[in-house]
């Protein structure tokens, strides 16, 4: 079996895959003061809950936008499985073509949820991750990953809004029904969730006009209709629930695009030399 772990800023979620299947998955909170043998007691007791058994995992992935938590993971990985962690990062097979100007920039759970959405919708897309920070990636039929907008999540706005305003309460964040609000609580659910659409309403228009501007230019002629606008993350069905840009909300994209990208790798990662090894991790932490 393949435990794949997607680690955000809040959550982490980890899959569990076998036979190229996956059977569970759970959400756990993001915690880099806790170490790897406590989550490792976490991980052995959902394994206890679903009936399944620790020792068939033979294989680790770890996708993470905190670098904090992955040594922890890697750790965990070779004491509780046995087994030495793929990670996203340089050096890794995705089968795109990244045209960031420093690919070594872009996020690991972009460039996995691409890989994800370009396999199981094709091309062109859009790809939205509304998480911690909301994430708009371009992503061409020939698998170029052309770039894309990162703005500040839906949660990070509520969290601001109350931590720098004097009076303004917290609340929670789902849609009050108009933006004409006669109370405050309203009033914040309002322009947190109905701005959190426009602004992927107006992100998304520009960005398909750049995306068919770009593929013109590249000999690749497309119309903006050719363009598929795929969302996930923790808030895409509270945002998908107010606007018409998106066609697919796909909430276990991240999950099943680490299981591909461990299909690509697998042999690599088994047949590396102790010096290629060495290398890969030198290169991930900015060494080489």
């Amino acid at each position: 079996m393949l435990l794949a772990f997607d680690v955000g800023n809040t959550n982490i979620v980890l899959g569990v895959f076998k036979d190229g299947e996956m059977v569970t998955n759970w959400r756990l909170e993001t915690d880099n003061r806790k170490s790897a043998d406590e989550y490792g007691m976490i991980i052995h007791q959902l394994f206890q809950y679903e009936n399944l058994d620790v020792k068939e995992v033979t294989d680790v992935i770890i996708s993470t936008v905190v670098p904090s938590i992955l040594y922890t993971l890697q750790h965990l990985s070779q004491k509780y499985f046995e087994t030495r962690a793929i990670v996203i990062g340089p050096g890794i097979k995705t089968g795109l073509i990244v045209k960031y100007d420093n690919p070594k920039q872009v996020g690991a759970d972009r460039i996995v949820n691409a890989v994800a959405a370009h396999a199981k919708y094709g091309g062109p897309l859009i790809v939205i991750d509304l998480g911690t920070a909301t994430t708009f990636c371009a992503i061409t039929a020939k698998a170029e990953y052309i770039g894309g907008t990162i703005a500040p999540g839906l949660k990070i706005s509520s969290d601001a809004l109350f931590e720098k305003t004097a009076k303004l309460p917290k609340v929670e964040l789902e849609e009050p029904g108009s933006v004409i609000c006669r109370n405050t609580i309203n009033s914040m659910q309002s322009g947190l969730v109905y701005g959190h659409m426009g602004l992927v309403e107006f992100i998304v228009k520009k960005m398909k006009k750049e995306l068919v501007e770009y593929c013109e230019a590249s000999g690749e002629p497309i119309a903006e209709e050719d363009i598929q606008v795929i969302a996930t993350g923790g808030l895409a069905t509270l945002i998908d629930q107010g606007v018409e840009c998106i066609n697919c909300v796909d909430k276990l994209l991240t999950l099943e695009g680490l299981e591909m990208i461990y299909n690509k790798n697998k042999k690599c990662k088994r047949h590396a030399t102790q010096e290629e090894i060495d290398k890969d991790d030198m290169l991930y932490e900015g060494k080489l």
